[in-house]
């Protein structure tokens, strides 16, 4: 009987395979060389300001996280959602160093918290421009995931500009989505570029798939820290209507001059607010804001941030049957009430 078991050639790497060239095989190691190198260096710069984020509530634990340092004197990212309203947390660094933390300011909407860490001269990482990313660049995670601490794992930027809803209800615009591998533990750990700038701050996964994680961009972190350090909290704009997004008639998108098929139509209108003033009633259906397409709520509250407070603006409505232009001055949104802008 012939023995059909397959044959397997073993081959150092002084003798490369005889269907491909020597010089192929030196190539490919000088690419993984290449790849290591870009990732240890990294890892070596940004590692020492990566700290693992234990929330404290009433003297216990409450949870537990990722977190990078941002500046010599101890700013901290982190997620909203690990600190879960804690305003104090411990912080433990690579090298087993354990420091106290408090909390500047939250920001459930884009699901980012900025601490303090007690003490100075810190290592850390400096947040690079988001809007200068490229997909398919080589995108690198570090954090604690699962309680396993400076845990590192690469892949790529696999999309940009997704939006994703934070736990407040609010789309967090401009989101990354990476395949570098990330777990619980990993949140508000940084994304980081082989350049070494922090274009990221992880934040979410889709469970049960694979490959599919999101951060929040860099451009969106740094708006919202020097928000929390001027004033302790994110400003955004308020009108005080409750809304819902609806389909529009083909006529009325033809007649507004719209691309979109959706608009917003007002539920209810709070009492002394700048829609009242304005006269907007249960009813109207909000068509543009300043020109810019109001294609349902969440451009609604996108378009309503906190350059708008206190300014004129122009919505385009339709008001029983009829096209108006109204003007209204937003103030400064006080609650977070679903559906509430």
């Amino acid at each position: 009987m012939l023995d059909r078991t397959p044959t397997f050639l073993l081959h150092t790497s002084d003798s490369p395979s005889p269907s491909r060239p020597a010089s192929d095989a030196r190539d490919d190691d000088k690419l993984l060389d290449s790849y290591s190198k870009a990732v240890t260096s990294v890892v070596d710069r940004i590692g020492p300001a990566v700290v693992r984020v234990e929330p404290q509530a009433s003297g216990r634990v409450a949870g537990m996280g990722s977190g990078v340092i941002i500046s010599p004197d101890g700013l901290l990212l982190t997620n909203s959602h690990v600190m879960q309203g804690a305003r104090e947390a411990r912080l433990t660094g690579s090298d087993g160093r354990t420091i106290d933390a408090r909390v500047i300011g939250d920001d459930p909407d884009t699901d980012l918290a900025l601490l303090r860490a007690n003490g100075d001269r810190f290592p850390f990482a400096t947040l690079g421009d988001s809007k200068r990313l490229k997909r398919g660049q080589i995108a690198i995670a570090i954090g604690n995931p699962l309680g396993f601490e400076s845990t590192v794992t690469a892949g790529v930027v696999s999309a940009l500009g997704r939006s994703l809803r934070a736990k407040s209800g609010r789309l967090i615009d401009d989101v990354i989505q990476t395949d570098a591998a990330l777990n619980p533990g990993n949140s508000g750990g940084p994304l980081v570029a082989t350049s070494g700038e922090v274009i990221g701050i992880n934040t979410a996964v889709i469970m049960g798939a694979q490959g599919i994680c999101f951060a929040v961009a860099s451009n969106t972190a740094s708006f919202v820290v020097s928000e929390l350090i001027r004033h302790s909290r994110v400003r955004r704009a308020s009108i005080g209507i409750a809304g819902q997004t609806v389909p529009l008639p083909r006529r009325i998108s033809y007649a507004a001059g719209l691309t979109g098929k959706f608009g917003v139509v007002i539920a209810a209108v709070e009492p002394g607010s700048p829609a009242e003033h304005a006269q907007l009633e249960q009813g109207d259906v909000i068509l543009s804001l300043d020109g810019e397409p109001v294609g349902g709520v969440d451009d609604l509250v996108r378009l309503l941030n906190g350059e708008r407070i206190g300014r004129f603006v122009e919505l385009v409505l339709l008001k029983k049957g009829e096209m108006r232009t109204v003007t209204i001055t937003p103030v400064e949104r006080k609650t977070k009430a679903a559906r509430v802008e």
